[in-house]
């Protein structure tokens, strides 16, 4: 069965409701190694060597992380910079991250509707991403598509148990190596035919 890490980054984590939901429901489970940026570096200073024997010993890398500035927050972007090496992870000799699954797992406090063309925001949440999608191709990672909570600033607490089922179960076909060629047309990874058989507790 595939191995997940989770690179999780926020530096409020403490004052989301929606990421604290999400975490305890997968930072336990069986396969997964939950690793926490900014406890594990309050300083920036990112241990290199520790961070790629992460990266090696794992099929499936997911960054999870809340929408800062159409993007992540900075202590993600900095592992992305100083991690992810040429002649390691890219070039003609980095091959390390060869054939392994990526996507982000991210929190907007906007809903999907500003999220579009017609939105405030103008582009799609798929749009903003590409900069990580172009960082899974140029490694040579199989990029999914994204697990998305929108909308967390008026979430009910019904539809944030919701998401946090419908994480569990990603986290578990991810485990048993999710069919690629049933969600390769999904706008996001929610919207899954698997991820819409949720159980309750």
């Amino acid at each position: 069965m595939n191995r997940i890490l989770i690179l999780f980054a926020h530096p409020k984590f403490e004052q989301s409701r929606a990421n604290k939901a999400l975490v305890e429901m997968v930072e336990n489970k069986e396969g997964v190694t939950f690793h926490d940026l900014y406890e594990r570096y309050p300083d920036f200073n990112i241990d290199i060597i520790s961070e790629k024997k992460l990266l090696t010993d794992h099929d499936v890398i997911i960054w999870h992380h809340p929408f800062y500035w159409y993007s992540c927050p900075p202590l993600m972007k900095q592992w992305m910079d100083v991690v992810l090496e040429f002649g390691w992870a890219y070039g003609a000799n980095g091959k390390a991250l060869q054939s392994k699954k990526c996507l982000n797992v991210i929190t907007t406090g906007g809903t999907r509707a500003v999220y579009c063309s017609e939105g405030s925001n103008n582009y799609s949440v798929n749009e903003f991403l590409r900069p990580f999608e172009q960082t899974a191709r140029l490694c040579n990672m199989e990029y999914l598509p994204p697990f998305t909570v929108m909308g967390t600033h008026n979430m009910a607490d019904e539809e944030l148990e919701d998401y946090t089922l419908k994480y569990e179960q990603l986290i578990c076909e991810l485990r048993q190596s999710l069919p690629f060629d049933k969600i390769k047309n999904c706008e996001f990874l929610n919207d899954a035919p698997q991820l819409k058989k949720v159980t309750s507790k």
